[in-house]
């Protein structure tokens, strides 16, 4: 555990930007790809940026510095990131002294800073998710050597912890804390242990000061963040585990919601449903990844757990929590999949009715065991199975939409959409309700009754409306 040290080199590069800036203040855009923790780095980045005297915009040809957080979970995403940074080319040739940087989980991958480092020269600086309490030391040398900055991760001194890193919240109602880094399960199709590196857990106190703070700032949905949160303290003294976190957090005191993310089925036991059930503020909303219904393609995607133990699992969690909310991911055509083992996966998504579902079709990952596995099926016939999932999941969620009709549900009101004017807001469970009322009631909790339902969305009036 390491504090934040970079207070010289902030200083250093707002005198060095102060000269720059093309308009009274140099400005930053920032776009962030991905997971939710990819956003939690991503304004840890702004914070920094913040402190080196940067306002932000959301026009590139505005900002004096372009960064893209990028994401390396699926080919999708990294295909939309090398398409935009080659955009970016007319942006340099509009704006020369423009200075644009790439960082999160792709840079990571050494075949990909190479590409960088060949096909676009216009980038000036390259850095990791593991050295992202080094940015403004990176944005110093950026400025100050004259030559392009690449800096990964290694195995030793940055994959610590460094706490202190300053924050720009996105937003004043949600709020992420994140409570480990990295993953140690080495699922086949993932690249996330390679590119995060192994688990390390926050300490239980300084998870605490940030939680409280967050609470005391006035936030109502705070969704605590880790690749595998329910092994949370395995490698600390303290003899905290995820429940216990918890628990402990779930005892501050105001009018908020707890969430969290991920959890992977292997790990998530007894213990962590019946602390979500007792909880005070903890959400009846459970995430819980299960990617696939068939017992050998777990085992070939190395997942640690098999079908009978997940649906024994969600049967204990219906049992302690008759309202629980459950979401899960899914991925389709996984290498040597048949359609017969695919069935599997429909057959447990009728089983357990999820609210929604995250699906999607296979991606192969440089470096990952299941990118050499032999792929014999089609991407048009993946595509069809993952239609055929979809077309089930939607008749579920449809279903269980229309059960809410007639219920009142407590809501945080997030925002206001600009075309309706309806209020948004989430339920307990995360479910999306709109429905109208003044803009002031905007990061508050309302009762609000349901009065129809679209598929995944439900439509509201409030309740005292009814009174």
């Amino acid at each position: 555990m390491a504090e934040f040290s970079q207070k010289q080199y902030m200083e250093d590069v707002a005198q060095i930007m102060a000269v720059r800036a093309r308009g009274p203040q140099p400005m930053a855009f920032v776009h962030t790809y991905g997971c939710q923790q990819n956003v939690a780095d991503g304004e840890k980045i702004k914070g920094q940026l913040e402190e080196m005297g940067f306002g932000f915009t959301d026009d590139v040809n505005e900002a004096d510095f372009i960064l893209f957080n990028t994401c390396a979970i699926r080919e999708h995403a990294e295909d939309r990131v090398f398409g935009n940074v080659g955009a970016l080319k007319n942006v340099k040739r509009r704006h020369p002294s423009v200075l644009i940087a790439l960082c999160g989980c792709m840079m990571e991958q050494e075949h990909v800073a190479e590409r960088i480092r060949k096909s676009f020269p216009y980038v000036n600086l390259v850095f990791g998710t593991h050295v992202i309490h080094k940015f403004p030391e990176l944005m110093f040398r950026m400025l100050t050597d004259g030559r392009r900055v690449f800096e990964r991760g290694d195995d030793s001194e940055d994959q610590q912890i460094v706490e202190g890193l300053p924050i720009h919240r996105d937003g004043n109602v949600r709020a992420w804390c994140t409570v480990m880094y990295g993953c140690d399960n080495f699922c086949s199709y993932c690249i996330v242990p390679y590119v995060r590196g192994r688990e390390r857990s926050r300490s239980p106190q300084a998870i605490l000061e940030e939680f409280t703070g967050l609470v005391q700032a006035g936030y109502k949905d705070i969704t605590l963040l880790g690749q595998n949160v329910n092994s949370y303290g395995k490698h600390r003294e303290e003899g905290v585990n995820f429940s216990a976190l918890l628990r402990m957090l779930d005892e501050v005191e105001g009018d908020y919601r707890i969430r969290f993310m991920t959890s992977h089925p292997k790990d998530a036991t007894h213990e962590l449903i019946d602390t979500i059930a007792q909880g005070k503020h903890i959400s009846h909303h459970l995430h819980l990844p299960f990617q696939s219904g068939n017992n050998r393609v777990l085992r070939e995607m190395n997942r640690g757990y098999t079908r009978e133990k997940y649906l024994d699992l969600i049967a204990y969690a219906k049992d302690k929590i008759p309202d629980l909310s459950l979401t899960s991911d899914i991925i389709v055509g996984f290498p040597g999949e048949t359609y017969e083992e695919f069935l599997d996966t429909v057959d447990l998504i009728r089983r357990v009715e999820f609210t929604s579902l995250y699906t999607f079709i296979y991606s192969p990952r440089v470096g990952t065991r299941a990118a050499k596995m032999d792929d014999p099926i089609p991407a048009e016939e993946k595509t069809k199975w993952f239609q055929e999932l979809c077309a089930v999941q939607e008749q579920i969620a449809a279903r269980r939409c229309a059960a809410a009709v007639g219920t009142v549900q407590r809501v945080l009101v997030e925002e206001q959409n600009e075309k309706t004017g309806l209020l948004t807001g989430r339920t307990d469970g995360n479910v999306v309700v709109d429905f109208p009322g003044d803009a002031s009631r905007i990061g508050t909790f309302a009762d609000v009754r349901v009065i129809a339902a679209r598929n995944w969305i439900l439509r509201g009036e409030l309740e005292e409306a009814n009174d």
